[in-house]
């Protein structure tokens, strides 16, 4: 029998779609709650596994996409980014991307985030990343996450 994707998941498949992405998000059995947890659930290096999370850039939300495991200095990347970074609460989080933050996607949020990408994921040919709830992922590349969250790539201390 199939089973369905969470609504929040659907309309990042949805988005992937309109942004000339295939669109196929699947589902783990179980969630997992860490970029160490996805990568040793699909096999791959920690690297690979795209890690979604909203920070304040003065104010205003941004959406960093991580490699896994990578650590930000807010400091230094807030200096490169021309601003002073911090991290947003998991209630800001949530309401600015309409998913929880162990399963934010790079895309299917309300409004468009300014997003920037870190450089660390161009290492690897193939990425995972969130598909808006906890249990999904979609594959993707390096090009195609800057392609359709229509981020900057730059490096993350």
């Amino acid at each position: 029998m199939r089973r369905s994707l969470p609504p929040v998941a659907s309309r990042v498949s949805d988005t992937l779609i309109a942004r000339g992405h295939h669109g196929v998000i699947i589902t783990q059995p179980m969630p997992a709650h860490s970029a160490a947890e996805t990568a040793h659930a699909l096999g791959v290096d920690i690297g690979a596994v795209t890690e979604a999370r909203v920070y304040l850039l003065d104010d205003d939300p941004i959406l960093l996409l991580l490699a896994g495991g990578h650590r930000v200095d807010l400091g230094r990347t807030g200096i490169r980014l021309e601003g002073r970074l911090t991290a947003a609460s998991e209630e800001l989080a949530r309401q600015v991307t309409g998913q929880p933050a162990d399963g934010t996607a790079p895309v299917g949020h309300p409004t468009n985030l300014p997003t920037y990408i870190d450089n660390a994921l161009s290492r690897h040919r193939e990425l995972w990343a969130c598909g808006g709830h906890p249990n999904t992922l979609f594959r993707t590349s390096f090009s195609e996450l800057v392609r359709i969250t229509a981020g900057l790539a730059i490096d993350v201390d």
